[in-house]
C-alpha cells in the first residue's frame, strides 16, 4: 500500500496553514475586542470573576506562545531552505 499519495505536500500544508492563521487573526481580533471591553466592565464597576478565567486566561496565553515559537520554527526552516 502507497501511503507516500495520502501525505499532503509541503505546498498543501502551507495553504492550510496561512488559512488557520487567516482565520485566526480575524477569531482572535474579535475575542481581544470583546476582552478588552470586558477589562473596562470589570474594572469600572470593580466586580469580582471567578478564579477559572484566570486559569483559563493562563492556558490559552501558553498555547499562544508554543503556536508562537512553532510559526518561528517554520518560518526558519523556509529561511534555511533558500
Amino acid at each position: 500500500m502507497d501511503t507516500s499519495r495520502d501525505m499532503p505536500t509541503v505546498e498543501q500544508s502551507l495553504e492550510v496553514l496561512s488559512e488557520a492563521i487567516g482565520k485566526a487573526t480575524e477569531d482572535l481580533s474579535t475575542v481581544r475586542t470583546r476582552l478588552d471591553q470586558e477589562r473596562f466592565e470589570i474594572a469600572s464597576r470593580n466586580t469580582s470573576i471567578s478564579r477559572g478565567v484566570v486559569r483559563h486566561a493562563e492556558r490559552i496565553v501558553d498555547h499562544l506562545r508554543q503556536a508562537d515559537d512553532e510559526l518561528r520554527q517554520v518560518l526558519k526552516d523556509l529561511t534555511e531552505r533558500e
